[in-house]
Formats: structure tokens, sequence, C-alpha cells
């Protein structure tokens, strides 16, 4: 892989893991643009990689804490907020598992369209905006109740249709409930800690099954880039998205998905 593919790829994945604007998109859309070859398997497990080192760093003593009061609670010795927030992480996490391996296959062969690509990011991108525009309140990610946990989880699910954004679907759905952007924001980075274990997990069987020859100093970088992308995206997102709320990401979801229509089909 060329240096400028390797340090775009990375930042392109760092940035939309988090942010509500839709990866599958750009990982379509850029590869189309500059006429690159496939990045291949090892790649894409290394940019994730890098994408959960930044939210373990960004949120580490949140999660030590909810890992110690998951624990806590299982050997029953107390239940406090920090338990509660794991196991609605964890809960959350489920619908999309099964979703994968109930739907994964149809979805790979039936929607991995442009098209679906395209109406997705903006339909899916819309709603976000309608969610943020009218149904925002002041909860926060400790007033998780049991329908949340499983509203949140099913949208989540929703994230396989490409386009759709797993982190822009979740913060949808929890705006709807009435929380707040920030909350919203912080339960949709957690939740992704599990998925991309999950994700890097099948994509990393995938690499060893393949058995390619692997290029260790792209890996290297694609990591160290992805990493430092997704930490400063996570970071900035969480300080302005109560001041500039969804609407510059619901524009740019419109935005890109008119470009996918125009120019990729």
């Amino acid at each position: 892989m060329e240096w400028i593919q390797i340090v775009s790829l990375a930042i392109v994945q760092g940035l939309t893991e988090f942010l509500p604007i839709s990866s599958s998109a750009h990982l379509v859309l850029v590869p189309s643009l500059t006429g690159w070859p496939d990045q291949g398997l090892a790649f894409d497990v290394a940019v994730h990689v890098g994408s959960l080192l930044a939210v373990l760093l960004v949120f580490r003593q949140e999660v030590v804490r909810m890992l110690l009061a998951f624990f806590s609670s299982v050997r029953g010795r107390g239940f406090n907020d920090d338990a509660k927030l794991a196991w609605a992480v964890g809960f959350a996490t489920i619908p999309v598992g099964l979703a994968g391996l109930l739907f994964g296959d149809w979805i790979e062969q039936n929607l991995r369209s442009i098209q679906v690509l395209a109406w997705a990011t903006i339909g899916f991108g819309l709603l976000l905006g309608i969610a943020d525009r009218w149904r925002r309140g002041r909860r926060t990610e400790l007033q998780l109740r049991v329908g949340d946990v499983l509203w949140i989880g099913l949208a989540q699910a929703l994230a396989l249709i490409p386009g759709t954004s797993r982190s822009g679907i979740t913060m949808t759905a929890a705006l709807f409930l009435g929380f707040s952007r920030q909350a919203a924001a912080r339960f949709s980075f957690l939740l992704s800690i599990p998925v991309i274990l999950l994700a890097g997990g099948l994509e990393a069987k995938k690499l060893v099954d393949s058995a390619v020859p692997v290029d260790w100093s792209a890996l290297f970088w694609g990591v160290a880039f992805s990493a430092i992308s997704a930490w400063a995206c996570i970071r900035l997102f969480l300080n302005l998205i109560e001041r500039i709320g969804m609407a510059p990401f619901v524009a740019y979801r419109v935005v890109l998905g008119g470009l996918l229509l125009m120019v990729l089909v």
C-alpha cells in the first residue's frame, strides 16, 4: 500500500467509526474516487484495533469502573450505576450480534449496493435530524431503563444496513428516548467497544484463514493513525456536540448520499 492510502484510510476509519456519518459510505467513496486497490483484510483489522484503542483510552476510567462493578454484581456484592451501565452495554449488543449471525449473509448478498448505501445515508441522516430537533431531552446514560436498552440495542442492529452508521442510529434512538446529546454520544461510544471487538474478531479470523502475506509496516501505521484520529474525534465530538447539535452531520450525510447517487451509480 502507498503511504497516502495508509494514512487516508486510517484517518477516515478513525473519524467515521464514531461520527454519525456512516463509515461504510466513506470506505466505498474514498477508494472509488481515488482508484486505490482494495486495502485487504489485514488493514481492516488494524484500523479496527486503532479505533478500539482510542475509545478505551478516552473512557478508560469508566471502563475500569464498569468492569469492576460488573464482576462485583455477578458475585452478588451490589448493583450500582456502573454495574447497570455495564449490563446495559452487554444487553444492547445482543441484537446486533444475533442480527449479524442470522441476516449477515443475506445483507451481504442483497443490500451491498450503492443505491442502498446512498439512500440509507440520506434517510437515517434525516431521522437523526428529526430526533435531535424535536425529541432531545436531559436524561443521562446513568438513567437507562430496560426498555431503553432494548430500543437502542434493536436500533443498533439496523447498522448492518450499509449507510446507516452505527453511531448515528444509536444516537438517534437515544435522542428519541429523551437523552441529552452528550449522553446519547457517550452511550453510543461505550457500545462501540464490544461491537468493534466482534467485528475485528471476525475479520481477524478471516485473515488467519486466508493466510495472505502481511505488510506489518502498513498495519502499524494503520493502527497508529486510526487511533489518533479516533481519539481526537471522540474528544472533540463530546466537547462540541451540545453546542453545535446534529444539524451539520445531517447536512453532510444528505450531501454525501447525493454524491454517491450522482458519482457512483
